[in-house]
């Protein structure tokens, strides 16, 4: 009997030492589990600030573009206006050098003794025509003289014929 008495206190005492010991694991495990409610909340948190800074980073990064966008439409406008302006006055800016190529031609040949005095005015005529278009700026409102691609100047008067 007192072994058993004997064997029932040790077993209660291995018992009661289990107990403490789950006791212990219960309180670590549930600082463990507050720590990582804790981490959670805190993650969720650092993901959520995450979030909003890469939206605005976002945000930003469309601002830029659309501001780059709208210079490269501007440029490329800019470009074609002045591809516009520029081909038309280099055509004039030829059709000046033929035109006094061939004034100097016509005084060359009437110094010879032809009398070609009506085409050397109507080349002087054509080449001042040809100056004023390969000289004329879009900005300039000094009221000179326009003429179309077919001859013709605005008011409907037709220009002097371009001879070969």
């Amino acid at each position: 009997m007192d072994c058993f008495a004997a064997e029932k206190e040790a077993t209660r005492a291995q018992l009661s030492s289990v107990e403490n010991q789950l006791r212990g694991m219960k309180e670590k495990s549930s600082a463990q589990a507050n720590k990582i409610e804790e981490l959670k909340a805190r993650l969720a948190s650092e993901r959520a600030k995450a979030k909003s800074e890469v939206e605005k980073a976002k945000s930003e990064a469309k601002a830029i573009v659309a501001i780059y966008r709208a210079d490269v439409e501007a440029a490329q406008d800019q470009a074609r206006e002045v591809a516009e302006t520029t081909q038309p006055r280099a055509h004039w800016i030829v059709e000046l050098a033929k035109c006094q190529s061939r004034r100097e031609t016509l005084e060359e040949i009437h110094a010879r003794g032809f009398d070609l005095t009506d085409e050397i005015i109507k080349t002087k005529e054509h080449e001042a025509d040809a100056r004023a278009l390969a000289s004329f700026d879009d900005d300039d409102d000094d009221g000179s003289k326009s003429v179309s691609e077919n001859g013709d100047d605005i008011d409907g008067v037709e220009a002097a014929p371009e001879e070969n």
